[in-house]
């Protein structure tokens, strides 16, 4: 059994490295000023050279936290010393102050800091009458350089951390965007599947219990012609499930001999449908040709539902650009029996087909009280762009 956690112990990690810091920086500033003190002590600057030197070496514990402070009291600190100069260990922490200033300030303010540090440094010797004028100014702009180097460095990297977790972002939203799409796209083939050969069948059936006792042929006929609806539906449903495997599992997209097929089989199943073809229809490309399929179900799907009886017209009019495909109704004769049937979202499945093959969809009432159904769809398909 594990030991239960102690009491207020949920709240060490949020403090521990903030404390493991500030204990680092105060290691920092003593080490660094007995270093400056000891430097100084051992060259004989006397008690002001000792106790600039400390400082100097001090000032580096807060110079992460207070970076403009930690350089600003250096600076102070070699102006003091400077009549006496300065020793080697307190050059070498001006190095590092110089370093630290291009790390943690801003490039403006870092070059002031450099500035201000070379010159103090640069006075001290001058002052000493030392001969190391070149060494006070190349190491502590080494320093800077190295610092702001590494500051630089660090902003690319959290730059680059920051476009990486907006790429990862984008990647999930695209992720979400396409499986959104995919179902849409399932749900239309659904729809365009089932809705057609359900109204069929309904349809048929109705018309098969009235018949059952009246008319023995006719009723087998019915029967039948709902045998040939469910047969279509299994079938378009086994494509549906070979294009979900693999799209190239299915064959060639529908062509226009199959709009032909489809309305033989609605006039076959009793409707009152005529097709109409002007024109050349030859090397239409496949989505253009898919798209006037599922146009041509969608306005006889529509028509068997809302509009029972009523005569039909099919016009596919390619003498012209853009390809126009139509589907006409007349107005209802009766109830219509399947006029609340349906998901009510098979036209707007049809918009976005025709929208993404360039084309325009139009639907509404005719003037007569029937309904048209028009797709305008363009011979080229260009690809969408990347």
């Amino acid at each position: 059994m594990a030991a239960a956690p102690r009491r207020g112990s949920h709240c060490v990690c949020s403090w521990w490295p903030e404390v493991t810091a500030r204990r680092a920086e105060l290691l920092v500033g003593l080490a660094a000023g007995a270093i400056g003190a000891a430097s100084a002590s051992v060259e004989g600057l006397g008690a002001v050279g000792l106790a600039s030197g400390a400082v100097v070496g001090g000032a580096l514990g807060a110079v992460r936290a207070h970076p403009r402070a930690a350089w600003l009291v250096a600076v102070a600190a070699l102006l003091t010393t400077a009549p006496v100069g300065v020793s080697v260990g307190v050059a070498l922490l001006v190095v590092a102050h110089a370093f630290c200033a291009g790390r943690w300030e801003t490039r403006g303010a870092g070059f002031i800091a450099l500035a201000a540090l070379v010159g103090a440094l640069e006075l001290a010797v001058l002052l000493a009458n030392d001969s190391g004028e070149v060494p006070a100014l190349l190491l502590p702009a080494a320093g800077w350089g190295a610092g702001r180097a590494l500051c630089d460095r660090e902003l690319v990297a959290a730059r680059l951390a920051e476009r990486a977790r907006e790429l990862q972002e984008e990647r999930e939203a695209h992720a979400a965007l396409s499986a959104r799409y995919e179902r849409a796209r399932i749900a239309s083939e659904l729809h365009d599947i089932v809705a057609h050969a359900i109204s069929v069948m309904v349809i048929q059936a109705s018309a098969g219990q009235r018949l059952a006792t009246r008319d023995p042929k006719a009723t087998a006929e019915t029967f039948k012609a709902i045998a040939g609806a469910a047969r279509q539906a299994e079938h378009d449903m086994q494509r549906l499930v070979a294009l979900l495997g693999d799209e190239d599992a299915i064959g060639p997209a529908p062509d226009l001999a199959l709009i032909e097929e489809l309305v033989a089989r609605a006039a076959s199943n009793g409707l009152a449908v005529t097709l109409h073809l002007d024109g050349d229809f030859q090397q239409l490309p496949a989505p253009v040709a898919q798209t006037a399929y599922h146009v041509v179900q969608e306005g006889l799907t529509n028509a068997l539902r809302h509009a029972s009886g009523a005569g039909i017209r099919v016009r596919l009019d390619g003498g012209r650009e853009p390809l126009i495909v139509e589907v006409t109704n007349a107005p209802a004769q009766g109830e219509a029996a399947l006029a609340e049937a349906g998901t009510r979202t098979g036209l707007q499945g049809l918009r976005e087909r025709v929208g993404a093959c360039g084309g325009v969809l139009e639907a509404g009432p005719t003037a007569d009280g029937g309904w048209r159904l028009s797709a305008l769809l363009p011979r080229q398909v260009t690809a969408p762009a990347s």
